[in-house]
């Protein structure tokens, strides 16, 4: 039997995130996003950063390919 507290159903075989609607997530991820940045956590790439990472990732990507 449904609890009266839960309104939504999710999709067969999806719990959690996966099964909140886009936009849902969306607004949780910048929250969390923002929060961690008040917090002097959170990070931003400079251009040297982030050039290593996209270098770094399409190594990963293309590893072992010819």
């Amino acid at each position: 039997m449904a609890s009266p507290s839960k309104p939504h159903k999710a999709p067969a075989g999806k719990r959690g995130f996966a099964a909140m609607d886009p936009e849902r997530r969306r607004k949780i991820a910048s929250e969390g996003g923002k929060a961690s940045h008040r917090n002097g956590a959170g990070h931003e790439f400079n251009s040297a950063e982030a050039r290593e990472a996209g270098r770094k990732g399409g190594l990963s990507r293309h590893r072992g390919k010819a």
